[in-house]
């Protein structure tokens, strides 16, 4: 993919944290619904937090998760850090994708499935649905933690990559130097 210029890049990079740091605190806002609907003693405030949930579920997780995994895709792609060059934007890539993917496939089921008990006015504490968004909403914050801190340095492609473009850019300086050199006689 071809480089990103600088007001894409920026642009891009903007709606990265915008949609990521949303799906850090709709997680949040999750997590304390499901204690709410777990912990409670009344099956009204638990119907009110598992429906709350699944307005939450319907309208904004699956639109987040995405466009914070496409947001981070095309920045990975599109910039110097490449998706397979650093350490970190690999363990961030493959972490988001599994968060996506248990999103897609157990968190909103999970969601659907209480919602319902709740509408039909059974209501029934799940720990599931306070597990999930702890593990999503720790998930959430290593991944920024790894995105401000960018630990454990470059992969093994990355660093052939950074040896090549070093043995370029020497060879070109001595391309300089030589071709100066000759004009100055």
């Amino acid at each position: 993919m071809q480089q990103l210029n600088r007001p894409a890049r920026r642009a891009v990079l903007v709606l990265h944290l915008a949609v990521s740091v949303s799906w850090l605190g709709l997680t949040l806002g999750l997590l304390t619904l499901g204690i709410t609907g777990y912990t409670t003693g009344s099956p009204e405030m638990a119907t009110v937090a598992y429906r709350a949930m699944k307005i939450f579920g319907d309208w904004l997780v699956l639109p987040l998760a995405f466009a914070s995994l496409v947001s981070g895709l095309v920045l990975s792609l599109g910039t110097a850090w490449g998706l397979a060059r650093h350490r970190w934007v690999v363990v961030k890539f493959w972490l988001t994708l599994i968060t996506v993917l248990l999103s897609v496939f157990s968190l909103r089921p999970g969601i659907n499935r209480l919602a319902a008990e709740a509408a039909a006015g059974t209501p029934v504490a799940d720990i599931s649905l306070v597990v999930a968004p702890s593990v999503a909403t720790a998930t959430y914050l290593f991944i920024t933690t790894i995105s401000v801190l960018k630990p454990w340095g470059p992969t093994a492609r990355g660093s052939r990559l950074r040896q090549a473009l070093t043995a370029e850019a020497r060879a070109g300086r001595a391309r300089r130097n030589g071709i100066e050199g000759a004009g100055v006689r």
